[in-house]
């Protein structure tokens, strides 16, 4: 099929796909990227055939990629998750950062072992913020928590594969890093000075007009951010993470009163078109028959998901804040250990650079994709339980029932 027949194709599923999680919500609340990932593998190579690729849908699909974290890097509200929550939440990160990479190297040696292990410590909190709004737990002391395990999760990954995955010299990617992150810091001042008055006057004035002067303004800070991880050889992840958090900064600073209809509109553009081509191709670049065929890796699926558990969500069920109840940690363990966008850009280093095998990347992104699938979905009963119980409680006049948990 011709790219332009592809992208009819996705944008299709990419309709159907939300349709489809609506209908089966009433029964479970299947999370709408496993819908349009299981649909990218019905139409592509593997199963139907239906779908190509080409540069454009490739292209698009990075977009989507670099859009899901620039959105995962705006949600960061750093006066809710810095001090103690923040500290644990790094360390839980470092101990699955030694943790995965010593299991991985021990079970395929080094080269092999560096890919599978840094995959292994991440989150999908790009995934797991929708799931969180949509159940109205985003800005509550769990979504809280849950935001500062997931920044780290998808933050730290990235830093890694900047040093571990580059190929240079431990020392040069240290520099480049360093260099990066005082261009960023001066971009972050830069975000903190006040605006003068017609910055935030023509933010509201351009909002509902063809002018749209925020939103090109966001666009801009990402391409920025973008063109400098590029120059400095860094993953574009890690630009994109970056514009997010610094997006905030200004908007929030100069113009509190239309960030959220700026966010609105960026979210559109992200939601609505770029993120569900990303998810899609997905699904159809997805080594189905690599997986199926040769029994290995379907043997490795199952190993994986369980070191999803065990490598990045044990260090957080036991570094979790105090004040969370029991059932909080474990959900806040499955929501920690739900991983897919990283996942799939570490395989895919992986396989071009020749060090990781087509069938064993399919096994690591197959068990991210049924992390996505499982988890949250557990953690959402969790959560659910717990919020009815605590409805019970207040309601009886029970004073001490958070202990019972």
């Amino acid at each position: 099929m011709s790219q332009s027949g592809t992208l009819i194709l996705i944008m299709a599923i990419a309709v159907l796909a939300p349709l489809l999680a609506y209908a089966i919500s009433r029964l479970l609340p299947v999370p709408l990227v496993i819908f349009e990932i299981v649909l990218g593998i019905l139409v592509g190579p593997d199963v139907l055939g239906w779908a190509g690729d080409g540069q454009v849908i490739d292209t698009l699909s990075d977009l989507g990629l670099t859009m899901l974290i620039f959105l995962a890097g705006y949600e960061i509200e750093f006066d809710k998750i810095r001090g103690d929550t923040l500290k644990r939440s790094v360390r839980a990160w470092l101990i699955s950062l030694a943790a995965g990479l010593a299991l991985a190297t021990a079970l395929s040696g080094w080269s092999k072992g560096v890919y599978v292990g840094t995959a292994l410590t991440s989150t999908a909190l790009g995934t797991v913020l929708p799931v969180l709004r949509d159940a109205g737990d985003l800005h509550s002391r769990f979504g809280s928590v849950m935001l500062a395990v997931g920044a780290v999760g998808e933050f730290g990954p990235i830093i890694a594969m900047a040093l571990l995955l580059s190929g240079r010299a431990p020392g040069r990617s240290t520099a480049l890093l360093a260099a990066f992150a005082l261009l960023t810091a001066a971009a972050v001042w830069w975000a903190l000075r006040p605006r003068p008055p017609w910055f935030s006057r023509i933010i509201a004035k351009t909002l509902h007009s063809s002018g749209q002067f925020a939103v090109r303004l966001v666009v801009l800070l990402l391409a920025v951010m973008l063109g400098i991880s590029g120059a400095l050889g860094l993953d574009t992840l890690l630009g994109a993470f970056a514009a997010g958090l610094i997006t905030r900064l200004v908007l929030h600073g100069a113009a509190p009163e239309s960030a959220g209809s700026v966010l609105e509109k960026v979210e559109a553009m992200g939601f609505g078109f770029l993120v569900p081509v990303f998810f899609v191709v997905t699904g159809i670049e997805f080594d189905l028959d690599a997986l199926l065929s040769g029994g290995h890796a379907l043997l490795l699926l199952p190993v994986f998901l369980a070191l999803f558990l065990l490598v990045r969500g044990l260090p957080v069920y036991v570094l979790a804040p105090r004040d969370l109840v029991r059932r909080d940690r474990r959900a806040l363990t499955l929501f920690a250990s739900t991983a897919l966008p990283l996942v799939v850009a570490i395989t895919t280093i992986g396989v071009d650079d020749k060090v990781l095998k087509s069938a064993d990347a399919a096994a690591l992104v197959g068990a991210a994709m049924v992390s996505v699938l499982v988890f949250p979905l557990l953690a959402l009963r969790l959560r659910g339980e717990r919020v009815g119980a605590e409805g019970a409680v207040r309601g009886s006049g029970a004073g001490a029932g958070s202990e019972a948990w």
